[in-house]
């Protein structure tokens, strides 16, 4: 298997002057989304080093994913990862545990506690979770803890089917989107318990809700936004209509959305719409082109890291500035486009 980086080394061949100026600072908090074909794993690391991962994809695949993880990891520098937040015990979010152990060394584990669901395939995801961490730290996070990084600010939102009950900082403003919203369902299963995250570098704001699902989001929004605006959106829960309710997306505001699909999974054309619509969206990224979403709910190709099913892994990145400025790089090609600082508050 090629590289991971070997598209962004094509950018040093191809004008080494301008890679430099675009990559060479050592303010930026970096994060990465790695390619594990419609799962999750994210991967944060402070200018200092420090680093965080957000699940670790599908187990199984002769360690795929485990692999993509790690060798990202080691290309930003990091010999360990000092935690690994588990959002929900779905295996294409909490599988990759056992593999990745066994390539790269992890400080301590964060999840919402005791599995919540008994269908699907959570139980097997959380016993062989639980059962892989041996003498590991394990740390059981609630709504408002904050998870102790060097160098950025992470609060926790949900967890465990649980939300916030105070506004973080810029957040806290009516939210009108509230009144259209048709009621949503409740939902039983793992996703509905999904660790959802605030991640803040200076006046950087990136969320992450995991999977967390319709009737979740609308309890934590709705009548008031509690969050604000965030510059970074991680579509949740790979792009399904079963979550990214309207009243979620439009009250975020986010600048730029990623959606980790796969070639044959989320990207649902509602749900891509509905980000695609949101207001002040000047992007939206993907992990994968989705074949059966046609051309008219998968983005320009410049923007998705994977073209077909049978990918290299392509990863995207982005590298923040505490001024709220970033960058977001397609590996696949070395495409990057910059987006200024846009607003002097935390919630702009």
């Amino acid at each position: 298997m090629r590289s991971l980086f070997h598209a962004a080394l094509f950018c040093f061949i191809a004008s080494p002057v301008f890679c430099f100026k675009a990559h060479a600072s050592t303010k930026d908090l970096n994060l990465y989304f790695v390619d594990v074909e419609g799962g999750q794993a994210t991967l944060i690391v402070t200018p200092s080093g420090h680093s965080l991962l957000i699940d670790t994809g599908w187990p199984g695949f002769n360690g795929r994913d485990a692999d993509r993880i790690a060798e990202v990891a080691r290309n930003s520098g990091l010999q360990k990862i000092d935690y690994v937040l588990i959002t929900h015990y779905h295996t294409d979010h909490v599988g990759g545990v056992p593999q990745l152990l066994q390539r790269i060394k992890v400080g301590a584990f964060l999840d919402h506690g005791a599995n919540t669901e008994n269908d699907e395939l959570a139980p097997e995801g959380y016993a062989a979770y639980r059962n892989s961490l041996g003498a590991a730290k394990h740390l059981v996070v609630k709504p408002g803890d904050q998870i102790p990084i060097p160098g950025m600010e992470v609060e926790v939102l949900t967890s465990d089917r649980a939300h916030i009950t105070k506004p973080v900082s810029g957040g806290g403003s009516p939210n009108p989107y509230c009144a259209s919203e048709p009621k949503a369902d409740v939902d039983p299963t793992e996703n509905a318990a999904s660790v959802g995250v605030l991640v803040t570098y200076g006046r950087f704001r990136f969320l992450d809700l995991g999977d967390l699902t319709k009737q979740k989001e609308l309890e934590m929004v709705c009548p008031v936004n509690p969050i604000g605006h965030v510059d970074l959106f991680l579509v949740s829960h790979h792009g399904f209509h079963l979550s990214n309710s309207k009243a979620l997306v439009f009250a975020l505001h986010p600048r730029v959305a990623v959606v980790n699909n796969g070639a044959q999974k989320g990207n649902d054309p509602i749900a891509w719409q509905t980000v695609h619509d949101s207001p002040g969206l000047e992007d939206l990224w993907q992990l994968h082109y989705k074949a059966d979403a046609g051309a008219d709910h998968n983005v320009s190709k410049s923007f998705i890291a994977n073209l077909d099913k049978d990918s290299e892994g392509h990863f995207i990145k982005v590298s923040a500035q505490p001024s709220g400025a970033f960058r977001v790089l397609n590996s696949r090609n070395g495409y990057e486009k910059l987006y200024p600082s846009n607003g002097p508050s935390p919630g702009r």
